[in-house]
């Protein structure tokens, strides 16, 4: 059984980067842990932050009940993420409680500052977790965990290059399912903000609202796989991989213990190549 922590910035953030290979993940019994930095209490139009933090605490619950995965907040307010030592606390002591075999979360280069500054406090985290004289209210690791990147499409000062990627295809419909009780953000804030401004006005009924969203953000989840393809190839086998529309890539970051090729296969959802 394997222990995957992520760790994103907002509400929202672990779904969109790995919510397919969560599912996966949850399929074949590992034990997974979705974690807010912050609760996305500054990601409305309409809403004060106090309403909107509670709201988006609630999605994300119940986003991650969809696989069966586990919800946790860091509690910082959302816009002010800063890599300072009170937050690498927060951070460390999440880690160790946990106790992952793997951490995912942003690269450090992106265009929402909560999302670099979250890197950062998770490659700050990466030895210290196991510190003893560091937040020793907290049990020290023995080891590190696996550290890896999810998917952007930043391309300075250098592009996304993964060392792994899941097919996540047979699970697609069910991070879809995941994206949609992100209610306050993929039909209201982002809509408001023109994310995606040709996108117009969601449908007000339920059906007609996630046949919207696969349409607008179909081109979003699809974006990874062309980046991932030499590794679907080698995980799948070229046919298999040709077939592959939604993919996840993972980038190991090297603060973190380093993996050899059967500690990914290990680690990583990917099935086996085909006969």
């Amino acid at each position: 059984m394997v222990r995957v922590l992520v760790i994103g910035a907002h509400p929202d953030d672990c779904e969109s980067a790995a919510g397919g290979s969560a599912a996966l993940w949850r399929r074949r019994g590992d034990v997974v842990r979705f974690v807010s930095v912050t609760d996305g209490d500054a990601g409305h139009h309409a809403m004060s932050p106090q309403e909107l933090g509670l709201r988006r605490r609630e999605e994300a619950r119940q986003a991650a009940a969809v696989i069966g995965a586990e919800a946790a907040f860091l509690g910082l307010r959302d816009g002010h993420v800063t890599p300072d030592v009170a937050n690498r606390e927060l951070v460390v002591a999440e880690v160790r409680r946990f106790r992952p075999d793997l951490v995912l979360t942003h690269r450090p280069n992106d265009y929402h500052p909560d999302h670099r500054y979250t890197s950062t406090l998770v490659s700050d985290a990466a030895y210290l977790v196991t510190v003893p004289l560091f937040c020793p209210g907290v049990q020290h690791l023995d080891t590190n965990p696996v550290i890896a990147w999810v998917h952007d499409g930043f391309q300075k000062p250098r592009p996304f290059a993964p060392d792994v990627a899941v097919d996540i295809d047979p699970v697609i419909d069910t991070k879809w399912a995941m994206l949609d009780r992100h209610e306050s953000q993929f039909y209201e804030w982002l809509v408001a903000n023109r994310f995606v401004p040709e996108a117009g006005e969601p449908p007000a009924d339920p059906e007609g609202r996630r046949d919207w969203l696969r349409r607008w953000w179909g081109r979003s989840l699809e974006a990874p796989t062309a980046s991932c393809r030499a590794r679907l190839c080698e995980a799948y086998g070229a046919e298999h991989a040709a077939r592959v529309r939604f993919a996840e890539g993972f980038e190991i970051c090297e603060f973190g213990r380093r993996p050899d090729r059967d500690d990914l296969a290990r680690l990583f959802p990917i099935s086996s190549r085909p006969e």
